[in-house]
Formats: C-alpha cells, structure tokens, sequence
C-alpha cells in the first residue's frame, strides 16, 4: 500500500491543528485531535495527545486505503499524498464522487488540480483556512517526485 509522505503528513497535521477537545468545525461536525470525526467523538469530549496520535494515524490509515482503491491510474508519492490530505479533509464519500477524482483517472492531471480550488466552502461559505490548504495541496499534487518518507 503507497503510504503519505512527510510533505502530506505535515500539510495535514499543519491544516488540521491539534484540538484535545471536541469541537464544531465551521461544517457543524464533531472533531477533535487532528481532524478525526465519527460517531465516536461527542460534545464535551476531552481526550489525550496519545489518544489523538492513535486517532491520527487509523484516519490516516482509512484515507490512504480509501485513495489508493480508488485510482485508477498510477500517481507520485507527491500526488498520492496531496489525495490523501483532501480526502481526510472532504472525507472519503466526497473524494469518491469528485470530480478532481474522475478528470485524474481519466490522465487529467492539470484538470484534476485544477479542482482543488473548488473546495474551499463550507456550508456555502468561503473558509480562509480551506483556501490555504487547498493551495498548499495542489502546490504538492504539482510538484514531480515522491518526497520524502514519514
């Protein structure tokens, strides 16, 4: 299984920010650690950096299972990773149903970075936050290679 590489893991630990204890994102879901959501995770909920290490790295695990079933095509390490950062962001049901998805398994590669900048509203409102991290995940989609190892 292709693995996210250090440039993915920080881009996602840096988008997601460590929160220990459980709180709305501006999409009104539950989350708390790094961005984990889920029936799991409960108003008032308070849990421990290792708990939140734990939690990263099954999400991290779920995602990188969930990109790699669905490409179609091979992809760098780099583009891998800036998948796996979305889709831990969008989760895996919207990735799926991209349209970013679809122009990449079809050889698309510029099409398919160019849909990253869609991506940045939340219940029909621009996220600042989404803006940088959509950029900062297209940058690493674009950039040639396969980075460097977690």
């Amino acid at each position: 299984m292709q693995r996210t590489n250090r440039q993915g893991l920080d881009l996602i630990l840096v988008s997601e920010e460590l929160r220990l204890e459980a709180y709305r994102c501006p999409a009104g879901v539950w989350t708390i650690g790094w961005g984990h959501t889920g029936p799991d995770v409960y108003p008032g909920m308070v849990i421990t950096e290792a708990l939140a290490i734990l939690f990263k790295q099954a999400d991290l695990e779920r995602f990188e299972s969930a990109v790699e079933d669905a490409l179609e095509v091979p992809v760098t390490g780099n583009q891998f990773s800036a998948l796996v950062s979305f889709a831990f962001n969008v989760g895996d049901e919207a990735f799926r149903g991209s349209t970013l998805l679809n122009k990449l398994n079809t050889g698309d590669i510029n099409g398919a970075a160019a849909e990253f900048k869609r991506w940045v509203h939340s219940k029909g409102r621009l996220q600042p936050g989404l803006v940088t991290r959509r950029a900062a995940e297209r940058e690493l989609f674009l950039t040639p290679g396969d980075g460097d190892p977690a």
